[in-house]
């Protein structure tokens, strides 16, 4: 059963990040009309909204984009930092949504970052839990069982709060796109939507990855069979 588990959730996993790079590589081959770089976006989307104190920063590796909240940073890769593709800027603009989520205090956001130290403890948990029980077997099966349910719980309720996060993000980054005229025609609309769309789905198959782990360990408890 576990092998099953680990193979579904693998290949479910490879999947989302063969949708993403797929989605990313067509579209980053569609210039955007405008002419724009995906910094040059996010600078004037980051303007609009009067946010003054969010750095914009070009960092190395494919689709290493992310917001810091902490640091008040929003992190380019160098292809959609320099790119003025329908994808570098679709990846800009989802991350000022984060940015403009940040301002405005979006209360999923909120419970997110509150939950990244809870979260990484966990993550770090789980891998010595799973090497000294599982392969091991220095722990006591009855002892590392609750244990793994509760990371995973958490594990699961990270991956949870991320979604509303994310979805979120990405819908802000079509209606400023829209609004602002960095996209005017259906086939940028419809790419930005592509991108935007699959890289969703990497995180609807962590969520369901750690929901089914949780379950996993969880089944034992409401069987009976915690000894198993």
């Amino acid at each position: 059963m576990y092998w099953i588990l680990f193979i579904g959730t693998l290949l479910m996993g490879l999947w989302a990040q063969a949708k993403v790079k797929g989605a990313y590589r067509r579209q980053s081959q569609i210039r955007a009309h405008n002419g724009y770089s995906g910094a040059q976006v996010a600078a004037q989307m980051l303007q609009r909204a009067g946010i003054q104190d969010v750095g914009i920063e070009m960092q190395r590796g494919m689709l290493s984009d992310h917001y810091n909240p902490t640091r008040k940073r929003l992190v380019l890769s160098e292809e959609n930092y320099h790119g003025t593709s329908v994808a570098a800027i679709a990846v800009a603009a989802h991350e000022c949504g984060h940015a403009l989520q940040h301002q405005q205090a979006y209360g999923p956001l909120n419970i997110r970052m509150a939950s990244v130290g809870i979260t990484s403890f966990a993550n770090g948990m789980l891998t010595w839990l799973m090497v000294g029980a599982l392969f091991l077997g220095l722990i006591p099966i009855q002892l590392a069982l609750p244990l793994l349910v509760g990371c995973w719980g958490i594990i699961m309720a990270f991956n949870l709060i991320t979604l509303p996060v994310e979805f979120d993000a990405s819908r802000r980054a079509k209606v400023m796109l829209t609004e602002m005229g960095f996209t005017a025609t259906a086939t940028e609309d419809r790419g930005v939507s592509e991108v935007l769309n699959a890289a969703a789905w990497t995180y609807v198959a962590a969520f369901i990855t750690s929901l089914a782990y949780f379950l996993y360990y969880l089944l034992p408890f409401l069987t009976g069979r915690s000894d198993d």
